[in-house]
């Protein structure tokens, strides 16, 4: 019997060996249509199970690389300052070690808190962002902190062309126009991510795959929806094409596994960790 049944499979190491480490942001309090994001670790920590630890297509296994699985963050609801900071301390404090963060959301503003913590040790961070949504307005119904802000308080950060997106599909005018200037914008496609890989090759890379990038027949537990999305293959081969770059955190955003109950959102989702983690351990 193995007695790591609450871990993601196979990221069982102790938190001392590890040279990555997971851990859930149970947080969905932005969420500006379905909720549900909150339940995404506990359900892929369970459903991970169905999967093997070996990947196929990188002929690599979760075994090959030493990942601890921190457990859930336990965080307040209704003091959304408070949840972000308390997602940057235990970030900072896995960064302070030594160690690389991949963290599990949540909705998407639990982004926030993590690279708040990255860009202090790493000034020059760079951001790669797969998702449907632009993320970038300034305010949500007079709120700066939301799931539809985020990207836009992440630029607080890092300044002009240091946000690299991709798969984006909805927004509003104002965003697409505000993004022109001031982040790089691929719409509707992941196409031209190896030409931005190569640009930020060398350079501190902090990755957050909102899974609403996927086409929601692909993957519809989630809480916001947006047909028009790329398969799991292409969103595959764009994470395997990160291989080679510094990657300094990590996240994976959006899955709302009650909008799903045949499970296999939360199996994708699984899946994309996997590759993920095997490719930040590479």
């Amino acid at each position: 019997m193995n007695r790591h049944v609450h871990t993601f499979l196979g990221c069982e190491s102790e938190y001392g060996d590890a040279r990555i480490v997971v851990f859930g942001a149970p947080f969905d309090g932005t969420t500006s249509f379905r909720p549900g994001a909150r339940f995404a670790s506990a359900s892929m920590r369970g459903d991970s199970y169905g999967l093997e630890t070996y990947s196929p297509y990188q002929d690599r296994d979760l075994g090959d690389i030493a990942v601890s699985d921190g457990g859930d963050l336990e965080l307040p609801f209704g003091n959304t300052e408070k949840v972000l900071g308390l997602i940057e301390a235990y970030t900072t404090g896995i960064v302070s070690d030594g160690k690389i963060p991949c963290m599990i959301g949540g909705e998407h503003l639990v982004t926030l808190g993590a690279v708040r913590a990255a860009v202090k040790t790493h000034p020059e961070l760079h951001v790669l962002h797969l998702d449907a949504h632009a993320d970038l307005r300034e305010d949500y119904l007079g709120e700066r902190l939301s799931h539809a802000t985020v990207m836009r308080r992440v630029w607080e950060l890092t300044g002009d062309g240091r946000i690299h997106q991709f798969g984006i599909r909805s927004g509003t005018r104002e965003e697409f126009q505000w993004a022109k200037t001031h982040v790089t914008t691929r719409r509707y496609d992941l196409n031209g991510l190896a030409d931005t890989v190569a640009r930020i090759t060398g350079k501190p890379v902090y990755v957050s795959v909102d899974l609403d990038v996927l086409d929601p027949s692909v993957f519809p537990g989630t809480g916001t929806p947006e047909p028009g999305g790329v398969g799991f293959m292409e969103l595959l081969d764009a994470i395997l094409a990160l291989r080679g770059l510094t990657i300094v955190g990590a996240d994976i955003t959006e899955l709302s596994p009650v909008y799903d109950q045949s499970g296999a959102s939360t199996a994708t989702a699984c899946k994309v960790l996997r590759e993920l983690l095997l490719v930040m351990g590479g």
